[in-house]
Order: C-alpha cells, then sequence, then structure tokens
C-alpha cells in the first residue's frame, strides 16, 4: 500500500436515514458538522435522504413522491391520448 494516500480520520460514524429513521453505524471519513449519542457514546453523524431501508429496489415498495402534480398532469394526457385512439 502506497504511504499517504489513506484518509487520516476514518473513524466510526452514524449514518441516519432521514426518510424512516433508520441507523447504522459503520467506518467512514466523511465529514460532519453533527454529533449524536447512541448507547452513552458519541459518533459524528451523517444524514442520508435514502438508504437501502427505504429505496424501492431493497424494500420492493414503490413509493411515488410527487410534489408538484407532474403525475397527474402526464395520467391526464395519456388519458386524453388512450380515448383518441378507442374511437
Amino acid at each position: 500500500m502506497k504511504k499517504g494516500i489513506h484518509p487520516e480520520n476514518y473513524r466510526m460514524v452514524v449514518f441516519k436515514d432521514m426518510s424512516n429513521g433508520h441507523t447504522f453505524i459503520t467506518k467512514s471519513a466523511a465529514p460532519s458538522r453533527e454529533n449524536v449519542e447512541i448507547d452513552g457514546v458519541e459518533y459524528p453523524l451523517i444524514k442520508l435522504e435514502i438508504s437501502s431501508t427505504s429505496h424501492p429496489f431493497y424494500t420492493g415498495k414503490m413509493k411515488l413522491v410527487d410534489t408538484a402534480g407532474r403525475v397527474d398532469k402526464f395520467m391526464n394526457r395519456y388519458q386524453k391520448h388512450m380515448d383518441n385512439r378507442k374511437k
């Protein structure tokens, strides 16, 4: 192994999935501004938007997030197209 290319701050870190609250502890060199205490030990906290506990591929559940009504607009357009094909 080459010397001087590996991170110096490799330590135990808590990753938290913000979509479902699941946390897990693993080693990482990722920077963190927040800390969290688990079982009386304080760890750096890294927040995730999605992890294997909430990703549809791993959970088998499709979760549709639509904030701008894009799905409804698509379905309306598609329905009009299908209605025109039937005539």
